[in-house]
């Protein structure tokens, strides 16, 4: 075959396929690009332990109670049998020069019952721009208030069966009162991103979905300065961290009422 030959085949050939375009009834196929490939995450777990329980605990004062059986002072002996680790929050700290994104599927909201004269949870973490709910379980009227610098609100007297909420668009910690029982106290940790945990009563944790990469991950609780860990994540792994939270033996710390 001659040069001029295959030359007049392939332009013959460009020709046609040109042609083809051009018909209203050509299919030309095409392969389809491959989707983006999710990024690939890890995750950190481990245990945290107490290594000083909190063995005093305040004493109890009645402002007012409304009348009615809801008045009577409730029993503690629920109180009495919670595990300090409730208390505590591991959480990843943002780097604001890299922030962590939050997954699409981040929780935004959360809830703070009033269950006999409690907080409940006494300590909440939430995601930054997440709302928080306010039940009132009891038979007595509550109030729920916070002077925090993170955030000022207060809800009034309501009754039992109503509910009122508050949105956190400052990263901190809320301390939460109630007007009507001086004694009851709550805590808010308003965080930046959604990778936090709570420990469960046997102290382990998990915070999954982490990109990979160094972080410093924080054990915070309300009566001691956070403990600080530095753990590397890789993608398809799990690394592990353990926590020990040193607690002071005086029930008298940073959740007092003013």
């Amino acid at each position: 075959m001659t040069m001029r030959t295959t030359l007049l085949l392939i332009m013959t050939g460009g020709w046609m396929l040109a042609a083809a375009k051009n018909r209203p009834d050509a299919h030309v196929s095409a392969t389809p690009a491959a989707p983006t490939a999710a990024a690939a995450t890890g995750r950190i777990e481990g245990t945290v332990e107490i290594s000083s329980v909190l063995s005093a605990r305040r004493p109890r004062f009645r402002i007012y109670g409304d009348a009615g059986p809801g008045g009577a002072p409730p029993s503690r002996a629920n109180l009495d049998t919670l595990t300090e680790l409730h208390n505590v929050v591991i959480y990843v700290q943002s780097d604001r020069a890299h922030p962590l994104a939050a997954p699409a599927d981040a929780a935004t909201h959360a809830s703070m019952a009033q269950q006999d004269e409690q907080f409940v949870p006494h300590v909440l973490p939430i995601v930054r721009g997440g709302t928080v709910e306010f039940p009132n379980e009891d038979d007595v009227f509550h109030n729920v208030f916070s002077l925090s610098g993170a955030k000022t609100f207060d809800l009034g007297r309501y009754p039992r069966g109503e509910a009122r909420s508050v949105t956190f668009n400052k990263t901190g910690t809320v301390q939460v009162f109630c007007h009507i029982h001086s004694d009851m106290s709550g805590v808010i940790l308003v965080l930046e991103n959604p990778f936090f945990a709570t420990p469960e009563p046997t102290g382990r944790f998990v915070i999954d979905g982490l990109p990979p990469g160094n972080y410093a991950l924080v054990g915070w609780h309300e009566r001691i300065k956070p403990v600080v860990e530095h753990v590397q994540v890789t993608a398809g792994a799990t690394s592990h961290v353990d926590f020990n939270i040193p607690l002071p033996a005086s029930a008298q710390g940073a959740s007092d009422r003013p």
